[in-house]
């Protein structure tokens, strides 16, 4: 028997082919009304499987349900903002770049790369001692450092001056209204006046009967 010639109905894919997954196509498609996706609800939707860490369905998550304690979001204790400005903290001890009788500013620390920038106030601190005469120009300073600082010889300048915090006071009675009340008591516990008795000019005209 000699050699078939080769026809179109010989040729086969490399692989098998494997049809591709039809969805959404009813019960007949073989995935079922449901396309595959199981019952209805959150799961069964677009992009249901794309929510924030810590997102626990709508519900009050766990973070927000337990108690908090103070820290960079508190009002009375934020680093940034309208409560508290943050600072670049520099040490005395780093001063020691300079010579006697230079001048101490923000942009002389940025030149002696002890800072990055000037967008920061920047605070000196007292660890460290100094031994030169030096004219320091900063936004704030702490006692020890003022100490030293004026100690050698130099003076301390502020580029803006510290804020007076004030005091809470609780609102108590005034003292006005508080007053009113024991003025009225001391008047109800006072007797009542006597009528003052007849003198004896008055009882001398009185004709006898």
């Amino acid at each position: 028997m000699g050699e078939r010639a080769l026809n179109l109905t010989d040729l086969q894919p490399a692989q098998p082919r494997k049809d591709r997954k039809r969805v959404g196509r009813g019960p007949g498609s073989g995935k079922g009304k449901l396309a595959g996706r199981g019952n209805n609800g959150q799961k069964s939707r677009a992009g249901s499987h794309k929510m924030r860490a810590g997102f626990e369905g709508g519900q009050m998550p766990i973070y927000m349900r337990i108690g908090k304690l103070r820290g960079a979001t508190s009002k009375d204790a934020m680093p940034v903002g309208p409560f508290r400005t943050e600072t670049v903290p520099v040490n005395l001890r780093d001063l020691d770049r300079f010579d006697a009788g230079d001048v101490v500013t923000p942009e002389a620390l940025v030149e002696k790369r002890l800072i990055k920038n000037t967008k920061i106030d920047v605070k000196l601190l007292g660890m460290g001692e100094i031994s030169k005469k030096l004219t320091v120009r900063v936004h704030g300073i702490s006692a020890s450092a003022r100490e030293k600082i004026e100690a050698a010889g130099g003076t301390v300048e502020l580029l803006r001056e510290p804020k007076v915090k004030k005091r809470k006071h609780h609102k108590g009675k005034p003292a006005a209204a508080a007053a009113a009340p024991a003025a009225a008591e001391d008047a109800t516990d006072e007797p009542a006046g006597d009528t003052a008795a007849p003198s004896a000019d008055t009882e001398a005209a009185t004709p006898e009967a």
